[in-house]
């Protein structure tokens, strides 16, 4: 073998030093990312608990999920009488949904900085509910939510629609006393043995159909007295308590057991409408379904052919009422291409600013009452509703 040979294969075999760190970078990198994600986001992002004045480790966000077509959810039928008749339209009111899942530090470093990013402790979650009882809340919101808004679509609409009593839930206990800071210190007696979700079904062994029944049984009781109720709580064998009653604070002469009921009021129809929401729960999607019923049983569109993004619950006034997570909602909306999104005027001017930096290109309307609601549609190319 000759010199040239020989410094040839010694220069071929020689590794330049400044490939060893940038190899030992090309290996550390995708290590802390897979790391990153696997840290929950609780290791290193915190927010202050207003309530406590702490700061607290945050392992939750609220952030953007999905607008999707009512209509798509939407079936009529009269199984018993005759069925509406129904104008197919080519637009679309779409409600919106938002998520809050657990977080890992990769995500909590990915998405610090947006708007539509935000952190939750584990009381901003879950509150001081079970499971349990948070499935109750989601779900009833949801159903009180479809009935209000047949009932207000429906007799927009000149259909025959009656509101009919519901079972008596708990929606929350009430409050006697709070500290300086809001912070609930003293409850009615009878938080020891109820709890929110709990269905009453009988009081003073007599059967309640609805508030109105119990309402009957309490005129003649005092505050102070003893009232036997039988409680149903999901979970759970119905059960008997005995719970003492107080008076309203602002109307002493007026006798209750100390909570606040879910309106669970149904509407009775000469046909039914069902909204398959499937597992998704709350009220937000109320004006949704009710422009979304008024489309569908009149003529023309009201959407003007278009999609359009709604959010807002609906009170049997006509009244649009606030929703949470606006920028997320925002966000998901401007995601999925839509580019008009109704909102409710009741956020107040500082959220719905919030929502139109989540989104800076979707035109974002508020609206106090379904009557506005559909003059803005009106105005921006949709066929008007005969009164």
């Amino acid at each position: 073998m000759d010199d040239d040979t020989v410094t040839k294969s010694v220069t071929v075999g020689r590794t330049p030093l400044w490939s060893v760190p940038l190899a030992v970078v090309a290996l550390l990198v995708p290590l802390l990312i897979i790391v990153a994600a696997l840290v929950p986001s609780s290791w290193v992002a915190s927010k202050l608990n207003a309530r406590l004045d702490e700061m607290q480790p945050a392992p939750y966000a609220r952030v953007p999920a999905a607008a999707q077509p009512v209509a798509d959810r939407l079936t009529i039928t009269a199984p018993f009488g005759q069925l509406p008749e129904q104008f197919p339209t080519e637009g679309s009111f779409n409600f919106v949904t938002i998520t809050e899942p657990r977080q890992s530090a990769l995500s909590w470093w990915i998405g610090r900085d947006e708007v539509a990013f935000q952190l939750l402790t584990e009381e901003d979650r879950f509150g001081f509910q079970t499971p349990d009882q948070r499935r109750v809340f989601s779900l009833e919101s949801m159903r009180t939510a479809g009935q209000v808004a047949q009932y207000v679509a429906l007799t927009r609409l000149g259909f025959d629609a009656e509101l009919l009593p519901g079972d008596v839930l708990i929606q929350e206990m009430v409050c006697l006393d709070r500290s300086d800071d809001g912070e609930c210190t003293r409850t009615a007696p009878s938080d020891v043995l109820l709890d929110p979700g709990d269905r009453l079904i009988a009081a003073d062994g007599i059967r309640l159909e609805s508030v109105d029944d119990l309402i009957a049984v309490l005129a003649e009781r005092s505050p102070g007295d003893l009232l036997s109720v039988r409680v149903e709580r999901r979970g759970s064998d119905p059960f008997e308590a005995e719970v003492e009653l107080i008076s309203v604070p602002d109307e002493p002469d007026r006798t209750i057991i100390g909570f606040i009921p879910f309106d669970t009021r149904r509407i009775e129809l000469p046909f039914t409408v069902d909204i398959d929401t499937g597992s998704i729960g709350g009220p937000s999607a109320g004006l949704a379904f009710t422009l979304t019923l008024i489309d569908e049983l009149s003529p023309g569109e009201l959407t003007g052919s278009r999609p359009v993004a709604v959010t807002g619950t609906i009170n049997l006034d006509g009244s649009v009422g606030a929703i949470g997570g606006l920028r997320q909602k925002a966000s998901a909306v401007d995601q999925t291409g839509i580019d008009v999104f109704l909102v409710p005027a009741a956020q107040g001017e500082d959220d719905i600013e919030a929502a139109r930096q989540a989104a800076p290109d979707l035109e974002i309307i508020s609206v106090a009452t379904l009557n506005e609601a559909i003059e803005v549609l009106v105005a921006l190319g949709g066929d008007p509703i005969d009164p």
